[in-house]
Formats: C-alpha cells, structure tokens, sequence
C-alpha cells in the first residue's frame, strides 16, 4: 500500500483519451495527484519541474501545445513524439517507470509498418530502465484497461512499495 499520495504525469494530446484514463486512473482508489502534458515540449516542461512516479505515455505527439484560442498550431504532429520523450529523459538522467499508451495498431517505417509487439520490443531494447509496458487503447473496448490495471499492479515505487 502507498503510504502517500502518487504522481501521475499523463503525456497526451486528445482531451477525451486523457478523461478516459484519468477516470480510470481514479477508479483504482489509490491518492494520486494527476498532472497533463500535451506536446513533447510541455512533457519535458514538467519532467524538467520534478520526477513522477509514474509516466502514461503517447507515441504520438505535436512538438508544442496546441494553442487554439491563439491560432497556433502546436509544431507538426510526431508519430515518434513519444520516443523523443524517453530519450530526452535519458540525456537527463530522469528515471521513473513508463507505460506507453498508444492508439496505433502499427506504425510506418520504411520498408514497411511495424506493429505493436514490434514497437514494444524495440522500444524495451532502447529504454530497458524505464518502460514497462506498451498498451493499445482503443476507446470501443475495455481491454486497455484491463493491461493497464495488470501493469499498474507489477510496479514498484520508491521504497520498494507496489501497489
């Protein structure tokens, strides 16, 4: 049991996949504080004002925040944004466990597309310290949410506490 409040950073870009998750997040019944980030840019923002315990991940992400009352356009969409997050967290030294949430099946590269699995394990052989999970989310079904509460579950926090 965690004998204080958990950090949460959720990385994503769609409103509505970030309350999905937050719902569930909250679900879980654990004290957790929960802060968003948008972009690659206001990830690395709030990684740069303090650690998480724990970091909910996007693969795909615009390079800024999308500023509609401004009419800026956020930087052009990165279906790798999400890579350039754990990397950047690596040149830091900035540790904390990440699950990446992704609502791609597959993603293009040349020569062809790669699917998740592929992803999964590439992205493991790169950052092994800090991923712990991929998941697919998919709005239509509840599957996502069963991965995540399992991966949830297997983590350790500081002090040796899981959850």
């Amino acid at each position: 049991m965690i004998d204080r409040e958990l950090v949460v950073l959720i990385v994503e870009d769609e409103t509505p996949k970030i309350t999905q998750i937050e719902l569930f997040l909250r679900s879980l019944c654990i004290p957790m504080k929960i802060d968003h980030a948008k972009s690659v840019n206001s990830a690395l923002d709030r990684l740069d004002e303090g650690t998480p315990d724990l970091l909910l991940l996007d693969m795909s992400l615009p390079t800024m925040d999308i500023d509609i009352v401004g009419g800026e356009a956020g930087g052009r969409p990165q279906g790798s944004g999400g890579i350039e997050v754990l990397r950047n967290m690596g040149y830091a030294n900035i540790s904390c466990p990440v699950i990446v949430i992704t609502g791609y099946e597959a993603f293009p590269r040349q020569g062809g597309n790669v699917d998740l699995s592929g992803i999964a394990k590439e992205l493991k052989e790169e950052f092994p310290t800090l991923l712990r999970s991929v998941l697919h989310y998919n709005s239509t079904y509840e599957t996502w949410k069963d991965e995540l509460r399992v991966a949830f579950k297997e983590l350790e926090f500081k002090g040796g506490r899981g959850i």
